[in-house]
């Protein structure tokens, strides 16, 4: 990485201040020859940037980091200029027309991070889930990720790994020495709780979820109800409502966040055997592919007639002629919002218990992956007696908690994480 890279990290202009930040080994001579003079390191300092021909781009508060104890560790600067439009373009085409600079990549600097051992991989990537975050449990699990705690954890299965691979090679090196005994006591013992710790780790509720929200399909038959309240609980007219049956002709999604978590609400076409035209059984078809997706189903038709696990609700109870059902889980009106809030708190509640709790990293895909093939080869390597292939499975964990945190991976799999990225990061 021997050329220096520059872009604007902050909002896109206009905006009241803009941030450029320069990182690399030419980044100290781009700063001198914007401001004409030495920056004292570490301390904001207010100058006037100038081009090559001398001419006033802007003035600025600037900051000089010399490498290595920086974000990206290397040489770094900023330029906390005005945030017009004109102004950072003039900046950035003088920033251009130096040699060995050029405009960053997205997720560049992030990049350089990492590649320089400021921060794992596991970090980076809730660097990256920080920045998509939506809703207040989508930003309190990436902190933690982003945090280290993750990352320490794996290091120390990592240590423990280690040392039982090392009580295993010493009885494998040493079997014929009289002072050097087979593997101890206590070695099935200490794999075990190691694999337990995983297993744990392995139970809790995966990030995906956070994005994907808790998905809570409204079913039953036409005229029910079910798009009224649909669209008291994403609190917008999202669905189509009419006394006329079979309004909704298909699905309609609505991701919205309630009390900090994220909700993904599905409204369904009417559920019924008869001979509609061919759009409504289109629309039939889906609505039962979305009752086996659905965390929670609210269940608007006959009662005993919904999903295993769904939850009974008896709707338009404003309306005297509604059907009326004998042990309902609710009864509510979407119209004068009666037990419409009591429903949402039930909600609320339900998805807390299937969510990541505030303030705990929760695994993606790829490391829940990498964290079950740890978690196999200790389990396996606890059934065996033979320290030859117990040593082979203490590898194959050590080599999966390796890639958990970056030690060991592969530059297709960087270049799809530090895509996510905007320009600037």
């Amino acid at each position: 990485m021997s050329d220096t890279i520059f872009a604007l990290s902050s909002g896109a202009p206009p905006a009241a201040i803009g941030v450029i930040r320069i990182s690399g080994p030419a980044a100290g001579v781009a700063l001198r020859a914007l401001v004409g003079r030495d920056v004292e390191p570490r301390h904001a300092s207010l100058a006037k940037l100038s081009g090559g021909d001398g001419a006033l781009l802007d003035e600025a508060l600037v900051l000089w980091f010399p490498g290595p104890n920086t974000a990206t560790g290397e040489d770094l600067a900023e330029l906390h200029c005005h945030g017009g439009r004109a102004v950072i373009a003039a900046i950035e085409a003088e920033l251009g027309a130096l040699t060995g600079l050029r405009r960053a990549e997205p997720g560049e600097f992030t990049r350089r991070a990492f590649a320089n051992g400021q921060i794992d991989l596991a970090e980076a990537e809730g660097l990256a889930d920080l920045l998509s975050a939506e809703t207040e449990l989508q930003r309190s699990a990436a902190i933690a990720m982003v945090g280290g705690g993750f990352s320490r954890r794996v290091e120390l299965w990592r240590d423990g790994v280690l040392r039982l691979s090392a009580e295993v090679e010493a009885a494998l090196d040493f079997a014929d020495e009289d002072d050097v005994g087979g593997l101890g006591a206590d070695f099935g013992a200490r794999l075990d709780q190691l694999a337990g710790e995983l297993a744990e780790w392995l139970a809790r509720p995966r990030s995906e979820r956070l994005g994907e929200g808790f998905r809570v399909v409204l079913a039953g038959p036409p005229n029910a109800g079910k798009s009224t309240l649909f669209n008291a609980l994403v609190e917008s007219e999202a669905a189509i409502t009419s006394p006329i049956a079979g309004t909704t002709r298909d699905v309609i999604e609505r991701s919205v966040a309630i009390a900090g978590i994220p909700f993904t609400f599905v409204d369904t076409a009417g559920l019924h055997e008869g001979g509609g035209d061919e759009i409504e059984a289109i629309g039939i078809g889906r609505a039962r592919e979305q009752l086996e997706r659905a965390d929670l189903v609210l269940w608007l038709g006959p009662e005993d007639e919904g999903p295993k696990g769904c939850w009974e609700v008896e709707a338009q109870i404003d309306n005297h002629a509604h059907p009326v059902k004998s042990a309902p889980d609710w009864r509510v009106s979407a119209r004068t919002g009666e037990n419409l809030g009591a429903l949402k708190a039930a909600l609320i509640e339900k998805a807390r218990q299937l969510m990541p709790k505030p303030g705990e990293a929760a695994l993606n895909a790829r490391q829940h992956g990498l964290l079950a093939e740890a978690h196999i080869a200790l389990s396996e390597a606890s059934e065996l007696s033979d320290p030859l292939i117990i040593a082979e499975c203490l590898r194959r964990a050590r080599l999966a908690f390796d890639r958990l945190v970056g030690r060991a991976t592969t530059e297709d799999m960087l270049d799809a994480l530090f895509g996510r990225f905007c320009i600037g990061k």
